[in-house]
């Protein structure tokens, strides 16, 4: 049956009941349907425009039906590419949690793209801005002159027979990039798609990641996001994307095609071309706040649709719980909430193909109340979930929250940004007093942390960088950080990043501290490839990228954050390239499952073994020295007991490393001939020297010079 037609400003449209499924702005060939959910709401309006520009709905309907908390409505003729928003009355009573005010535009939460972005202006707010009631007061001001508009999706797209690559954890090589500061200053890509979707996609950028060696990269946040007002007043903008207020919307501003849905398109086509080149698309996602700030934010889309049913209300419900730093917490233990959620992340599998998801504090999706409890609704749906659960999910394992740090404590399946090894490595090679022990923990894939839950190595994303803290090239010139471009007087990031500025502060013409820095950086991402794992890099490093000492560019949409490709260091990138494919060469460095430390049968050594300079085996008293600095360690070729894709056994040349974070040359003594007859150099981090290099013979000594590695390997076939 049909509702009576509505008639706004002269323009007809025929209103169908619709149906509360699927949730958003579904398109169907024939019209569209509108679906919303607030369970709080007394009347909700459907807004519909000509055009993004335009500063007044053209038509405006009033959805009459409701299917429990689902406001839906459809509307034949209607056609993709429509641009929509929504109206919600209901009661402003923030000291209750309400804070409906019909006089502001709402983004449709689940809006497949957002045409646009917001402008900046007091009619955004919910409250009078000023006002001495703060936000306990109301405004009448109109905020659709202001907000983006959404816009009605087709989700036709030939695909090709896209295939994922499903490319295993221990063969995973991942790099952090941001759409934008990738391509926004190659010289090869043309201008016109230069810090795009479209740019990331063309062969030049692809040829790159394929000649270093990636098998994914780790996108920043691609889901639209808004930059923050007291940013663009400065002259600054969210760059990082750590904002979110469209879960299914792609950034508008990575785009270079246009805005009513072709960076959708343009999304689909990047990943195409990255899976044509067997490479993973991970999106690093926000779902822990929105974009709406505290309970003085603005009024875009959840606040206005139903506050109360989306965010986590502290006991005066006019204020929020903040476990994210921004203001504001979603409430994933809410039903709805996780809904969205879990309709984003498989909409994202299913209709853009990427391959998984970096969570940003994810342990802020995993209180149940106020404790972290990984058996959380959030996970324990996903664990069942059979498309979430079959793809590659990571972890940040923490929040701001008290008890919120909790690496290796994720579910089996997960794996995790293993912050401790990122510590524990940079406080090896900075000389700080750190024990043995936790170098060799962290090097061997962190069992401490996750091989307990039934979990394999690989649960341990490594990394000495990410975009959060200071560049590769910073960490090795800089003490101190230098965030005075942010305008917050230095006060913002991290005050100690176990930092080490070779002997004097930012740039320097002298040679030996020049020659120092590189060396460490050679050390830093030796030690990172040469670990158990799966390694992240951060964009840039192998390039030599520097952000001048600031260790928390997220507002920096300029050459600080842009990767400088005319620059680069040409020597560092052809060692990160011969390191990576080390790497992939060899299973030993890669292994699917743990070290076991027993004899290999026939063979009389053990997988792993761990010596001192002087050749003899390491005992337990030596693992709890925080001096010392310097050691060498085995891997038998002979020793990986998990077996090949089918079902195969898995041999390996052996390898013997000495790691020297002394500042003065050691000698090493090699292990006897038990562990093999000869050993050929094959990584001096000293020169930088990746190649078949000198001979040495058992329990042969080798100079390895201060703050360096050595890499012996014993080919298998001799």
């Amino acid at each position: 049956m049909r509702n009576k037609t509505e008639t706004i400003e002269k323009k007809k449209l025929d209103v169908y009941p619709g149906f509360a499924y699927p949730l958003g702005a579904t398109w169907d060939g024939a019209g569209v349907n509108f679906a919303l959910y607030s369970e709080n709401a007394t009347a909700v309006e459907l807004c519909l425009f000509d055009s993004p520009d335009d500063e007044k709905e053209v038509i405006k309907i009033k959805i009459r039906e409701r299917s429990h908390q689902i406001w839906h409505v459809y509307i034949p003729g209607l056609k993709h590419g429509q641009l929509y928003a929504y109206r919600v009355h209901g009661p402003y009573e923030p000291e209750n949690g309400h804070r409906f005010n019909a006089n502001k535009l709402l983004i449709d939460p689940y809006a497949k793209a957002i045409a646009g972005k917001i402008e900046w202006d007091d009619a955004l707010f919910g409250y009078i801005v000023n006002d001495e009631a703060a936000d306990l007061s109301f405004s009448e001001v109109d905020s659709a002159p202001f907000l983006p508009k959404c816009v009605v999706s087709d989700t036709r797209f030939d695909w090709e027979n896209d295939r994922k690559p499903n490319i295993p954890y221990h063969s995973t090589i991942i790099y952090e990039t941001h759409v934008r500061g990738f391509t926004k200053l190659h010289p090869e890509i043309p201008e016109n798609i230069r810090g795009s979707f479209a740019g990331l996609a063309h062969p030049v950028a692809i040829g790159y990641l394929k000649k270093l060696g990636i098998t994914a990269i780790e996108l920043m946040p691609v889901h639209h996001f808004i930059a923050d007002r007291h940013l663009v007043e400065q002259g600054l903008t969210n760059y990082w994307g750590y904002n979110t207020i469209g879960f299914f919307a792609p950034e508008v501003r990575y785009s270079a095609s246009g805005m009513l849905c072709e960076q959708v398109i343009e999304f689909k086509e990047m990943v195409k071309a990255l899976h044509k080149a067997n490479i993973e698309v991970i999106l690093d996602v926000v779902y822990n706040h929105t974009a709406e700030g505290n309970f003085m934010g603005p009024t875009l889309s959840f606040r206005g649709i139903d506050n109360a049913s989306y965010y986590r209300l502290s006991e005066d419900k006019r204020f929020y719980f903040d476990y994210t730093g921004t203001g504001n917490t979603l409430n994933a233990n809410l039903p709805n909430v996780l809904r969205l959620m879990m309709d984003s992340l498989r909409y994202w599998i299913l209709e853009m193909h990427v391959d998984g998801f970096r969570f940003d504090l994810a342990s802020a999706l995993a209180r149940e109340l106020h404790e972290v409890n990984k058996l959380s609704a959030f996970f324990d749906i996903i664990h069942q979930d059979p498309v979430i659960s079959q793809v590659k999910l990571i972890a940040e394992p923490w929040d701001i929250g008290e008890g919120g740090y909790q690496v290796g404590k994720f579910p089996p399946g997960w794996a995790e940004w293993n912050g401790k090894y990122r510590d524990c490595v940079r406080d090896y090679w900075r000389g700080a007093d750190s024990m043995l022990g936790e170098f060799a923990q962290r090097f061997t894939g962190s069992p401490d942390l996750y091989e307990g839950d039934y979990r394999s190595p690989t649960a341990s994303v490594n990394f000495i960088t990410a975009h959060d803290g200071f560049t590769l090239h910073d960490l090795v010139s800089y003490n101190e950080k230098h965030n005075e471009a942010n305008g917050e007087d230095n006060n913002d990031g991290e005050s100690h990043n176990r930092s080490w500025n070779c002997g004097e502060e930012g740039a320097t013409d002298d040679p030996t501290i020049k020659n120092l820095r590189s060396r460490q950086k050679r050390n830093l991402l030796t030690t990172l490839f040469l670990s158990q794992g799966v390694p992240m890099l951060l964009a840039g490093d192998e390039l030599g990228r520097t952000q001048q000492g600031n260790n928390n560019a997220y507002c920096q949409d300029n050459e600080v954050s842009w990767i400088d490709w005319v620059n680069a260091d040409q020597s560092l990138l052809t060692f990160t390239k011969k390191l990576i494919g080390l790497r992939k060469k060899h299973p030993v460095l890669c292994r699917r499952g743990w070290f076991q430390g027993r004899p290999i049968k026939g063979v009389g050594v053990e997988d792993i073994a761990w010596f001192l300079p002087d050749g003899t085996e390491m005992t337990e008293e030596h693992w709890s020295h925080d001096f010392a600095k310097s050691l060498g360690v085995f891997l038998s070729g002979h020793g990986i007991h998990t077996p090949g894709p089918k079902g195969e056994a898995v041999l390996d040349d052996s390898f013997y490393m000495m790691f020297n974070a002394h500042h003065e040359p050691l000698d090493y003594v090699l292990p006897p001939a038990k562990y093999a007859i000869q050993w050929n150099q094959l990584l001096n981090t000293a020169t930088g020297q990746i190649g078949e290099g000198p001979e040495y013979p058992p329990q042969g000594t080798v100079t390895v010079e201060g703050r360096s590695i050595v890499l012996l390997h014993h080919p298998l076939d001799t």
